[in-house]
């Protein structure tokens, strides 16, 4: 890496490490938060889906609810990413605002930041449902490897759309509330709790054109089926996610003159 990329990495870690840090200071539990609510999250989902609901998955046996509790607790965690890291991506750089008038500040940090405290969460939710399978799921799968070739790809989708949305923040401050009912949209018209194969015909272009269904279905295929990532769908995906990431980082650039103006 060039001087001016590793300073600007290690600066995004400094970020990063500190709003862990704000977030949990004052709390009893600490740093013990980020492994206990992945827990949480994942007894209620299967306590109010598998017990009181009696919830199927297809493909499992009635009674595996605990299958049904991990596939879905896998669509949850990737969409936990885009709700942290876009949910906050509008409000950016008014809550940088310093940062904001400093001429030499490297500003496309910024929003990576949410996405680098929502990957840390996301790599202990994904050790808790990758050890809770292979102690009473379907086991350890070698295809589990794959899990990087995908998370990749949706990164830069999520790096791309944080990017512009912060931008357009600045300018449209509607824009965080519309945001937020988005994010609980993409939950609903996603495959997080529902397989691909279950989509009607008349709703399987909404559900295609869900930025988190690939991710969710690759991600639940590759650490619980023990199914490796179609290499089809990886790549269309990851054209798509680069694409969007250059115009995200495009729109950044083109907008953030005015924002010292603005703020």
């Amino acid at each position: 890496m060039s001087p001016r990329t590793t300073s600007h990495f290690y600066l995004w870690r400094t970020l990063v490490a500190q709003e862990l840090r704000s977030r949990y200071r004052g709390s009893l539990l600490g740093r013990a938060w980020p492994v206990l609510l992945p827990l949480l999250m994942l007894a209620i989902y299967g306590f109010v889906f598998g017990v009181v609901f009696r919830a199927r998955w297809p493909g499992l046996a009635e009674d595996d609810h605990l299958g049904f509790t991990l596939n879905l607790f896998t669509g949850l965690l990737v969409h936990g990413l885009l709700a942290e890291s876009v949910g906050q991506a509008p409000g950016l750089m008014q809550r940088y605002g310093n940062f904001v008038r400093k001429v030499v500040f490297p500003l496309q940090i910024l929003p990576a930041v949410p996405l680098g405290v929502a990957l840390v969460n996301l790599a202990l939710g994904l050790a808790i449902l990758v050890a809770a399978n292979a102690g009473w799921g379907s086991g350890l799968h070698l295809s589990a490897l794959a899990a990087p070739l995908v998370l990749l790809p949706y990164l830069a989708m999520l790096q791309g759309l944080s990017l512009a949305l912060a931008a357009l923040g600045v300018y449209v401050r509607d824009l965080g509330q519309v945001i937020g009912a988005l994010v609980m949209v993409t939950l609903f018209t996603s495959t997080v709790f529902f397989p691909r194969e279950r989509v009607p015909e008349a709703l399987a272009g909404v559900v295609d054109l869900n930025p988190i269904s690939w991710p969710v279905e690759a991600l639940r295929g590759a650490l619980l089926h023990g199914q490796w990532p179609a290499i089809g769908g990886l790549l269309a995906y990851s054209a798509a996610a680069a694409l969007v990431l250059v115009l995200g980082h495009l729109c950044f650039r083109s907008l953030r003159r005015g924002f010292a103006d603005v703020l």
